[in-house]
């Protein structure tokens, strides 16, 4: 028996090895690439090792692209401010689905299930339609407020804090805590796991957006990182060694955040409370 576990414990890391060779490759690849000239990638060789190294590419896109900074820090700004809003209001909700008692709370809580029903498509004339009417398009408001809470994460939250343990809120209580105050100190804590999770998912999400800024934004002065990037793509050429440059910059920043809430991340999405 124990025999059979450990073929079956290498087949399963033998897999495990060739699939992160196949996801890494091609990060690899465009690595390499964004230190090539273009004539070297487009030659139609494969090679991850550079034969003319360069940094021009870098450069190019930092001081010759002046507008690869602006849309740099356009992506920043969208991204952690609707991170953190999300954070804050679907904790909210979901902790108030989770404990509180009101009247219409099985109704809304089956509506936001039914929401998660409904593709992103389908809302997007809508969505445009509204911003427009509020005099939103090409601004910052008219990319964050639509997003800024999310049915996915608010159910999320919501099954995380039913299996919170009530004794942790009920003693706070007995000090003279506040509904708000074991919220805030006692609470979201203790729902790190959760909130690294909910974090990642909505920063890459809000991160890596093309269609939402492609529909609002017309300005490139506001453009996001994914919309700018397309700007290297023409009709007749593509700058490809710009674009792998641009989109190694543009991946740096998921991976940071994923690095600096792994040890929460599968804990988060266990939906577990307890300790």
């Amino acid at each position: 028996m124990k025999k059979k576990a450990g073929i079956g414990k290498v087949f399963l890391y033998v897999i495990l090895v060739v699939y992160a060779v196949i996801t890494l490759i091609p990060f690899l690849w465009a690595l390499s690439s964004s230190f090539k000239t273009l004539e070297e990638i487009v030659s139609g060789t494969i090679h991850f090792i550079p034969k003319h190294f360069t940094l021009d590419n870098y450069k190019q896109i930092f001081i010759e692209q002046k507008m690869f900074p602006r849309w740099l820090f356009n992506s920043v700004i969208i991204a952690v401010t609707v991170t953190l809003l999300n954070l804050l209001f679907n904790s909210m909700a979901g902790y108030a689905l989770a404990r509180l008692q009101f009247p219409g709370k099985k109704p809304l809580f089956i509506i936001i299930l039914a929401v998660l029903m409904i593709p992103v498509q389908v809302t997007m004339i809508p969505n445009y339609l509204i911003l427009k009417q509020l005099g939103w398009l090409n601004s910052y408001q008219g990319m964050i407020v639509p997003t800024m809470i999310n049915a996915t994460f608010i159910f999320m939250m919501r099954q995380f804090f039913i299996n919170f343990p009530k004794e942790l809120e009920e003693a706070a209580a007995l000090d003279g805590l506040s509904r708000l105050g074991i919220f805030f100190r006692i609470v979201l804590p203790l729902a790190r796991p959760a909130l690294a999770a909910q974090a990642i998912f909505v920063f890459m999400g809000s991160w890596n957006d093309f269609m939402r800024p492609l529909i609002i934004l017309s300005d490139p002065q506001l453009f996001t990182l994914p919309l700018g990037l397309n700007s290297f793509k023409g009709q007749y050429i593509s700058y490809w060694n710009y674009i792998m440059a641009a989109s190694m910059v543009f991946t740096l920043p998921v991976l940071v955040i994923y690095a600096f809430f792994n040890r929460y991340f599968i804990k988060g999405i266990s939906f577990t409370g307890s300790k």
